[in-house]
Parts: structure tokens; C-alpha cells; sequence
């Protein structure tokens, strides 16, 4: 099985199962980002949120949902501070572990609102949960997106359990570098699709 991605092949060996194609595929272009430098995550990152600032769904958005970066992963930070500097409200998700659930709760400071879990991953300190129906935007991380709107993950389904609920009716944005993006995914019927995704190379929209 091969895949394609911004003139890269990346060749999945593992045909018989999805999962063990995702679990190849996830390591494959994991492999890719932590191949690049920071210098040059930060600043093809700003270039994509320069893209998504630009765009109609995050102009007239008053309420966004992000992600805190970690090292190699597309980097949030200068849509984090432009949503600030206009006025827009952001959350960043809290997980609960045992639960298997994020709550989104509102930062406003990337200094002393936010510090890393015990798990690694940056998150809200405190702060009570913030009403889903009244998001207008998610930015949604992702080891690798697709032509066609899937979104493969870290394998945890995070995201697919809060994006499936019911009482959101907001934007689903995915935010990544070129090479994330390949031809198609394996997916399953619970896998949630993202609406649209910015790169530092070109915005995409699936509905």
C-alpha cells in the first residue's frame, strides 16, 4: 500500500488489518515531523495560521477550541494569540483519563493558565467546562489527514468522542503541515471527519 504526501511515498507493508496500517502509517509521519527541525515547525506553522486567519470560518468566529501544541506537532501558539488580540474567546481541552472525555475550558493565558499533565500534554490548570453548543471553531490536531476529510489521530479517540456529540454545531478544522496530508486513510465508522483543513500549503474543504 502506498500513500502520497506532498511528493513523499510513504509505503504501509501492513495490508491485512486497518489498524495495523493506521499503527504503521501513525509511525511513519510521526517520523516525519520529529525529521524536522523547530525553527521549521514554527515557521511553516505561522504560515498555516496565517492561511486559517484569512479564511471566512475563523473570521466570524467568536468562541475557538484549540489544541496547546507539543514539539513536533503543527504549532497553535500565533492562533492562540490572534484570537486574543481580536476579542475571540479560546478554550483548550481538559482530559479526563478515566473518564475518556475532554471538557473544554477557557485559557487566557498561555503562562499561568496552562502547564503539562502528568502524561505530557499541555492543558487548562483549572477552569470549569465551557457549553460545547456554543463553539464556533475547533482546531483539531492529527498525526496525518486525507483528500477526504479523515483525520488519523494518536489512537485514543479523544477528539471522535467530542466532536460526535450531539449538541456541537461548530466548525471542525484541521491544522497540520503539507507532509501530514496524504491520499486517502483507512477509516472506521466511529472516526469523525474533519470540515475543512489548512496547511502552510492550501486550505480544504470537505462539505
Amino acid at each position: 500500500m502506498l500513500l502520497k504526501a506532498r511528493g513523499l511515498v510513504y509505503k504501509v507493508t501492513s495490508e491485512p488489518s486497518e489498524g495495523l496500517v493506521k499503527k504503521e502509517l501513525r509511525s511513519k509521519l510521526k517520523a516525519v515531523l520529529e525529521g524536522m527541525s523547530p525553527d521549521v515547525i514554527r515557521e511553516r506553522s505561522a504560515r498555516a495560521a496565517q492561511k486559517l486567519i484569512a479564511e471566512p470560518e475563523y473570521q466570524h468566529c467568536e468562541v475557538m477550541m484549540i489544541y496547546l501544541s507539543l514539539p513536533n506537532e503543527a504549532d497553535t501558539t500565533a492562533l492562540v494569540l490572534n484570537a486574543w488580540r481580536t476579542r475571540k474567546r479560546v478554550l483548550a481541552p481538559q482530559v479526563g483519563w478515566e473518564t475518556k472525555q475532554m471538557m473544554p475550558v477557557e485559557i487566557n493565558n498561555l503562562d499561568t493558565d496552562v502547564a503539562a499533565s502528568e502524561y505530557g500534554i499541555r492543558e487548562p490548570i483549572r477552569g470549569t467546562p465551557f457549553p460545547i453548543e456554543l463553539i464556533d471553531l475547533v482546531i483539531v490536531p492529527g498525526v496525518g489527514f486525507d483528500h477526504h476529510g479523515n483525520r488519523l489521530g494518536r489512537g485514543r479517540g479523544f477528539y471522535d468522542r467530542f466532536l460526535s456529540r450531539p449538541n456541537f454545531r461548530g466548525t471542525f478544522c484541521g491544522f497540520a503541515l503539507e507532509e501530514q496530508v496524504v491520499e486517502s486513510l483507512p477509516a472506521d465508522p466511529h472516526d469523525v471527519k474533519v470540515h475543512m483543513l489548512v496547511t502552510d500549503a492550501q486550505v480544504r474543504r470537505f462539505r
